[in-house]
């Protein structure tokens, strides 16, 4: 039984269409790949996969269709020990990501939202939680509803990328973006925020800031998709749990490095003793 700390994430969970290449194609162009491969994932499904992974209790609030898929992405949260009393099963097909990985484990993404526009999202049933934590794949307004009413603590990954409210990101306790999503969003309107860098690992702002920064372990990189999604849980589970938000960046950049060594957004989720251990080595 979980002990940890207690997470509640809300957002997408879909079905992923992987097709590997040998490089991404050019606008225009078309490329042959390998046969296709289904795999679990979304942005919320997998950061509470690996939320769960890690040691929390998870709760996961999101949407899926009735069809088969729903059932793919609801067997896969219960494989990794998600609390799925809050995923509604609704009648439209569940949310689909068509991706493309080279063999440098770069990709592309296309989502096809399906199921995850139907997301409802009551706050007085996460009030239990430590940190909440979303992303904005679904229905960002009702993520935002939640950051302003809600007492958690939240964390908001703000991606895909976009404009995201002033009294928002001032409500947020962390908010996590890329280098894309980083080009909409003022980090000086934010309590504390943090830049993810792919290899190069990710940094921490206090009010637009630097204040920490910390670089990945050396990994036999196989694919990247979801490895940002693995180091939001674990930032989020590290804050949950009470550790010091520099504490919490280093210990999501080793986990993220590790999401990395596998195939599939759920396809290697770190355990917190295999981050532990490479923290250790390092």
């Amino acid at each position: 039984m979980t002990t940890g700390p207690v997470v509640g994430v809300l957002g997408g969970a879909n079905i992923d269409y992987v097709v590997r290449v040998t490089e991404l194609p050019a606008p225009g162009a078309t490329v042959v790949g390998s046969d296709v491969v289904l795999l679990p994932g979304g942005k919320g499904a997998n950061q509470a996969c690996a939320a769960s992974r890690l040691g929390a209790d998870t709760h996961f609030v999101a949407a899926v269709g009735t069809d088969h898929g729903g059932d793919l992405a609801l067997n896969a949260l219960h494989h990794w020990g998600v609390n799925t009393s809050l995923v509604r099963r609704v009648e439209a097909p569940t949310g689909s990501a068509f991706i493309t990985v080279d063999d440098q484990g770069e990709n592309t993404i296309v989502v096809a939202p399906g199921a995850n526009q139907h997301l409802v999202i009551e706050p007085s049933t996460l009030a239990h939680c430590d940190v909440l934590l979303s992303q904005l794949e679904t229905r960002p307004d009702a993520v935002f509803d939640v950051i302003r009413t809600s007492g958690v603590p939240f964390v908001l990954n703000a991606a895909p990328a976009q404009v995201v409210p002033s009294d928002v990101l001032a409500k947020c306790r962390v908010v996590i973006v890329n280098e894309v999503e980083a080009a909409q969003i003022d980090l000086a309107q934010c309590a504390m925020a943090v830049t993810t860098l792919g290899a190069a690992g990710a940094v921490l702002y206090e009010r637009g800031v630097e204040v920490a920064r910390a670089t990945p372990p050396n990994v036999n990189v196989v694919d990247t998709v979801g490895a940002g999604d693995v180091f939001c849980a674990a930032f989020a589970v590290r804050l949950a749990a009470g550790d010091n938000p520099g504490d919490a960046l280093r210990y999501a950049v080793v986990a993220s490095a590790l999401a990395t060594t596998a195939v599939g957004a759920q396809g290697c989720l770190p355990t917190d003793e295999e981050v532990r251990q490479c923290l250790a080595d390092a």
